[in-house]
């Protein structure tokens, strides 16, 4: 590779680090003319294939300006933008291709841009899809609102762990209900209560008192 400080047709490589969870490798390498260190950052090529046929190496900043024009006037930041079109590329290259249509690299952009801004994900939906009628869009919003509230419905149907926890400390705090006491009738036919079946009373032996004999000098 060529210094570009002095142009001069050799270099040499000092060190080498994978970057970007491995999709590229970084070079630090020094020219033997000036003595000048430079970085150089090392890719797997990726074509995309455009609908006409015509071919052309991907390029992330393309997905960076596109998604812009349809975040325009939405609260989303530069990093924003940056990590979906990292996400983007991670999904398109995920499928080991050296060469993908142009329509992949738009459905890879539209899963994380609907998680963003669902605005935005309209406007660029309506582009990449061609949207041509009031219809297309009630149709995908209706799609937004079902994807939407599917989640809420599981919620609700399954109590969270916290209000089974208060359940069972409730349970456990309960008093305990004292059984009912058993009625024995008389003579005259009245209950009376707080007395048991002479069958079941358990009857005390009377108390006898013995004389302790004196000790003996």
């Amino acid at each position: 590779m060529y210094c570009p400080y002095c142009r001069h047709p050799d270099s040499r490589v000092i060190d080498s680090r994978t970057a970007e969870d491995g999709a590229a490798i970084r070079r630090r390498r020094s020219c033997p003319e000036c003595g000048r260190r430079f970085t150089t950052q090392e890719t797997v090529i990726l074509t995309v294939v455009k609908r006409s046929g015509v071919t052309e190496p991907f390029n992330r900043d393309k997905i960076v300006g596109g998604v812009r024009r349809a975040c325009q006037g939405r609260p989303v930041t530069e990093d924003q933008l940056a990590i979906l079109a990292q996400q983007a590329e991670d999904v398109i290259r995920s499928k080991g291709l050296g060469e993908v249509p142009s329509h992949e690299v738009g459905l890879a952009i539209l899963g994380p841009l609907r998680e963003l801004d669902e605005v935005a994900y309209l406007r660029f939906a309506s582009v990449y899809r061609g949207f041509e009628s009031l219809a297309d869009f009630e149709d995908e919003i209706a799609a937004l609102r079902t994807d939407r509230s599917a989640p809420a419905d599981q919620d609700a149907a399954s109590p969270p762990p916290e209000a089974a926890g208060d359940q069972q400390r409730a349970d456990r705090s309960a008093p305990v209900t004292a059984l009912p006491t058993q009625h024995r009738t008389t003579g005259s036919g009245q209950a009376q209560q707080g007395q048991e079946p002479e069958s079941q009373a358990v009857r005390q032996p009377p108390a006898t008192l013995q004389a302790v004999p004196a000790p003996s000098r």
